[in-house]
């Protein structure tokens, strides 16, 4: 089966990014991807530069962000694709969020350094471009520094540990996520707010890797479409093969828009590759329903 779209990749604009849209673009074409987003967390930015490197390759570009939100008390990304992305109010959230962010990262360091480890800010501005620090870069540096090189709490995420797979996204997703040891919060929008900020600039509002977000609570997707969701992204590199047909079943039986994304990031998450998505239907379907939504 042709494996073509990849609609959920991140450049150096997203925290956890590591490579320019541009690069993006160019590892598109490489790996036969034919139709592509980048949609960064938060931000914007990637979209002029990728369209313009994306057209001199032949790749159709969408429009796309990804956005941190809540709904009752569920921390969640919701894919805005086909957006206008010059409307200011995006620039708005993200310079809110960052705001946040750079506040909380001072937190993080301090809460890390309670798991029994003596981490120097300097260690985490030579991985960080804006001050902001995350739980992937908790994990370069500590995993990088010979103090901790037999720490049994990093153990699991060295070579052949048992979440040495994708080792820093694991060490964030246990220790920085949502009710684990170093969480610290932002306030972010509300699902309907950011379903509203979608639509109102043109965009459709899909909602991102849910196999993650809700596990353990699948059932709350079908409130979720009650509130204005649009799409789901059934086809992740995290979603297994039960998670995957759950999603597609329930994007289908409420025709809503499906996609597939691999979420690659660069050196944060080693184990994905661009267009690694777990797609088990033709992706020429999703490419349909793609034109039908008229981000084609």
């Amino acid at each position: 089966m042709n494996k073509f779209i990849d609609l959920h990749m991140h450049s150096m604009y997203s925290d956890d990014g590591e490579f320019t849209p541009t690069q993006l673009v160019e590892k598109c074409h490489a790996a036969k991807i034919t139709i592509m987003a980048i949609a960064d967390h938060n931000s914007v930015k990637a979209i002029d530069e990728a369209k313009k490197a994306a057209k001199e390759y032949g790749i159709h570009y969408i429009h796309a962000t990804e956005i941190d939100c809540t709904y009752n008390g569920i921390n969640l990304h919701v894919l805005g694709y086909g957006i206008d992305h010059k409307n200011p109010i995006f620039n708005e959230l993200e310079e809110n969020i960052l705001k946040q962010e750079l506040a909380c990262s001072e937190e993080k360091l301090k809460l890390t350094n309670q798991l029994s480890f003596a981490l120097d800010k300097s260690q985490l501005d030579a991985l960080s471009a804006n001050g902001v620090y995350t739980g992937e870069m908790f994990a370069e540096a500590l995993l990088n520094d010979s103090r901790y090189q037999d720490h049994p709490l990093l153990k699991p995420y060295r070579e052949n540990g048992e979440r040495s797979d994708n080792p820093y996204v694991n060490f964030y997703w246990d220790y920085y996520a949502q009710g684990k040891p170093c969480y610290t919060e932002v306030v972010f929008p509300s699902l309907k707010e950011t379903i509203k900020i979608i639509n109102e600039n043109g965009g459709v509002a899909v909602l991102a890797h849910p196999g993650n977000n809700l596990k353990g609570q699948f059932e709350v997707f079908d409130e979720m479409i009650k509130a204005g969701i649009q799409g789901v992204e059934a086809f992740s590199n995290y979603h297994d093969e039960d998670t995957v047909n759950y999603f597609l079943k329930k994007g289908r039986e409420h025709h809503l828009l499906i996609t597939c994304g691999s979420d690659y990031h660069g050196k944060t998450k080693p184990a994905i590759e661009l267009g690694e998505t777990r797609c088990i239907i033709d992706e020429h379907e999703i490419e349909a329903q793609l034109r039908e939504y008229q981000l084609l």
